[in-house]
């Protein structure tokens, strides 16, 4: 497969998708979101996974990468509907922290614009609450729906070209399979002397 080929847009759409994952994942960080930690780690390493085979020509591991593909789209569609409120679901639950902190999204209190209105708790304590956040120019729910939904796109393209090169590199090995596969001759054969050597007729000397 050349360079221009599906091969080489599903290499380019894997190291989008590490970047994306990356950014992602340091941002989760921050604002102590576990569960999504968890799924951008798996995500990270299956990505590897699908690069590794389609620069190795490994068409299980790009089906592995091409069903994680779906999966993650279904993950993401789950954030989106979570921050959204839709379904039954509530941004200001406690979900995405496994129940085990009140910690939210990193841009709830990070996001373009915003400036947070604290108060201290005690005279001569230097620990504050914050109150409240404003002037932010996007609500932070809006952000992160707008960065899984960038994943879904990205990750659609990627389980569409992971179906076309699997496909490639599978009509590639079976014409590699017919080759030689219907050839009268064995590929590998001892040459035998011609037989009329053998009956070379012996002149005697008188």
């Amino acid at each position: 497969m050349g360079c221009c080929s599906g091969r080489c847009t599903l290499i380019f759409i894997c190291t989008l998708q590490l970047v994306l994952a990356l950014e992602r994942q340091v941002f989760d960080f921050l604002g102590y979101q576990w569960a999504p930690i968890l799924a951008n780690f798996f995500h990270i390493i299956i990505v590897i996974l699908g690069l590794f085979g389609t620069i190795q020509y490994r068409p299980r591991y790009i089906v592995v990468y091409t069903v994680w593909a779906a999966l993650w789209v279904a993950w993401n569609i789950f954030i989106i509907c979570f921050y959204l409120d839709v379904g039954g679901l509530s941004k200001d639950s406690d979900v995405l922290t496994f129940n085990i902190s009140a910690h939210h999204s990193w841009w709830s209190e990070h996001g373009p614009g915003c400036v947070r209105a604290e108060m201290p708790q005690a005279s001569g304590v230097r620990a504050t609450e914050y109150i409240t956040v404003m002037g932010c120019f996007m609500d932070y729910q809006y952000i992160e729906v707008m960065h899984s939904g960038t994943q879904i796109l990205v990750a659609l393209l990627g389980f569409v070209y992971a179906c076309y090169v699997v496909s490639a590199m599978t009509e590639e090995e079976d014409s590699f399979d017919f080759i030689g596969g219907f050839d009268p001759f064995p590929l590998y054969h001892v040459n035998e002397k011609p037989s009329h050597l053998l009956l070379k007729p012996m002149h005697l000397s008188t």
